[in-house]
């Protein structure tokens, strides 16, 4: 364990940061913006104070940087434990590593967020074109700077509500808090922060690749349902009709080359086989995805 107490707030960071290292990216983000946030809480109780002595002062609450990192390591196992879904059933043979998609619960949550994603394309998407449109041509006015500021605070917190959706429906870990912007900065260093930040402009890159991204995942979902469970349909309708309880007088032709009686049970098959490759669709997305969210809305603010 370290035993010298860092002599500032960022020395302490960039210690708490060496003693992360290997650690899940969105973890460090977390750890980070609670050190920072109780540090420089507690300098501006006490104004005047050096920061030195305050850090000697309150390594004894707080903890130094490895045991910090150590608590947060420990609390990082436990909470992912306790989230954690009970993964299904290991199954041996093929067929039951197809068919045992129905019961992983991460499929059915990534088929979910595909549904979702065009909506949520549609929201990202607009706010960055809006955004940048009305900052480009403000630029020069006055009034321009707090449109520029209030742009940026919504992309960094869209970036935040997208990392929970993702972590919830995807499982990817992704930060819980946001990226801490320095309280005892000048509010034009704060300012600047956000702006050479890399995170703020990845996070604008994934949020306009999400409506092409977001209506390819609609466009899939939907129509691997639809197909699907139209074959589900029209092989039960065949089969009605074959055994005499439904006549179509001809307008049904799903069946042109079999009696309804083969025809039906082969598209009920085919359809519910279907329904089965839009799950294992889903949970490959849903992994994909996670790491692209991973790789721009938090890999680059570690740098």
């Amino acid at each position: 364990m370290n035993t010298a107490t860092p002599g500032t707030i960022p020395e302490y960071l960039d210690a708490l940061r060496r003693e992360l290292r290997g650690a899940d990216p969105s973890l460090v983000q977390d750890a980070l913006y609670d050190a920072e946030e109780y540090l420089r809480s507690e300098l501006a109780e006490n104004p005047g104070t050096d920061e030195a002595t305050l850090l000697a002062s309150i390594a004894g609450s707080y903890g130094d940087p490895a045991e910090v990192a150590a608590i947060y390591r420990d609390t990082e196992v436990q909470v992912a434990q306790a989230l954690r879904t009970p993964p299904p059933a290991p199954r041996a043979s093929l067929a039951g590593r197809f068919f045992g998609v129905a019961a992983d619960s991460r499929a059915w949550t990534a088929l979910f967020y595909m549904l979702l994603s065009l909506a949520t394309g549609i929201v990202y998407f607009t706010t960055v074109v809006t955004g940048l449109s009305l900052s480009a041509g403000m630029a020069m006015l006055v009034i321009g700077i707090p449109v520029v500021i209030l742009f940026v605070g919504i992309v960094r917190l869209l970036a935040l509500v997208e990392g929970r959706l993702v972590e919830a429906m995807l499982g990817e870990r992704m930060p819980r808090r946001p990226l801490y912007v320095g309280r005892g900065l000048p509010w034009l260093e704060r300012i600047a922060a956000m702006f050479t930040d890399p995170r703020t402009w990845s996070a604008m890159l994934y949020q306009v690749l999400m409506l092409p991204l977001g209506t390819l995942y609609f466009t899939a979902a939907i129509a691997g349902l639809s197909v699907s469970l139209g074959l589900v349909v029209g092989g039960f309708a065949a089969l009605l009709e074959g055994l005499g309880l439904l006549d179509f007088d001809g307008t049904l032709h799903v069946w042109p080359f079999a009696s309804p009686l083969v025809a039906g049970p082969v598209l009920v098959v085919v359809g519910v086989l279907g329904l089965f490759v839009v799950l294992h669709l889903a949970r490959g997305v849903g992994k994909v995805h996670g790491a692209l969210a991973k790789h721009l809305l938090v890999k680059t603010a570690q740098h």
